[in-house]
């Protein structure tokens, strides 16, 4: 994974659950990960079991992009065939999801 956030930076994200009665619009996205067209939006993090929650948009594929759990371990190893891997955006400012163009266009408000 390229830029991947440091121990500290993941230990400021909200514990996994603490935002479950947040409605999801209001949920506030902390991280963006991508992968050509491939995003991940981070809103919570487990430190125990390294699990995001977040919202997740495969393939530039809007009708099955979803809210759920994303394994940290898992996102550091995917990589292309050609060896790219996933990339933190480190512009990122933290916003609510309603804020995020690829949230709302495929419907995860």
């Amino acid at each position: 994974m390229w830029n991947e956030p440091s121990l500290d930076e993941l230990a400021r994200l909200p514990e996994l659950y603490s935002t479950e009665g947040t409605p999801a619009r209001d949920k506030i996205i902390h991280e963006h990960f991508f992968l050509g067209g491939s995003d991940w939006y981070v809103a919570e993090y487990g430190s125990a079991d390294r699990l995001f929650f977040g919202y997740a948009i495969l393939n530039s594929d809007f009708d099955n992009a979803e809210w759920g759990y994303i394994g940290f371990d898992e996102l550091r190893g995917v990589r292309t065939r050609l060896g790219i891997e996933v990339d933190r955006d480190l512009h990122w400012k933290p916003c609510r999801a309603v804020s995020v163009k690829n949230i709302r266009e495929s419907g995860g408000v």
